[in-house]
């Protein structure tokens, strides 16, 4: 079972913040539900994807009792409840996690900036373009300023 982006941020929307393996198990939960196959390959690459396009954001910096990163919803998702998620918080052993929305920001804004050094490094202008987009979203979403990461960015595409 494949789960697109904005159908992993409903997972999360629905269970709140999770370790990448309690995701994954939520995924495997849905995929039991469905009688589809539960290949975890599969969905942690999913979650890549996700966090890659910034449907989601890893938060390392947070107070929750967790010792891993947790997992949100991010600035460029639509999510998208599937079928059977609306169970997962009474199937999962999940605590209920309040992560300061400063905390969260700032995970999404350090992300982006090392994508954006990253993607400049490499001149790779379709990763910028993605990332210029983003960068939109991003503002909208948190109390972050990206105004000289994006001038940066533009100034990459118009040197290549």
């Amino acid at each position: 079972m494949e789960l697109t982006p904005d159908e992993l941020a409903g997972v999360v929307d629905v269970v709140g913040p999770v370790t990448r393996e309690e995701l994954t198990q939520a995924c495997g939960e849905l995929a039991f539900k469905r009688g589809a196959d539960v290949d975890e390959a599969t969905f942690e690459a999913a979650v890549d994807a996700a966090l890659s396009t910034y449907h989601l954001v890893a938060v390392t910096d947070h107070d929750a009792e967790a010792d891993a990163p947790l997992v949100v919803v991010g600035p460029t998702a639509f999510p998208a409840i599937v079928e059977g998620a609306t169970d997962l918080p009474h199937i999962l052993d999940v605590p209920d996690r309040d992560l300061s929305t400063a905390a969260v920001a700032a995970a999404a804004e350090r992300r982006f900036r090392e994508d954006a050094a990253e993607a400049v490094r490499a001149g790779d202008d379709e990763r910028i373009q993605a990332l210029l987009d983003v960068s939109y979203d991003l503002e909208a979403w948190g109390s972050v300023e990206l105004a000289t990461a994006r001038g940066h960015l533009d100034q990459a595409t118009q040197s290549s």
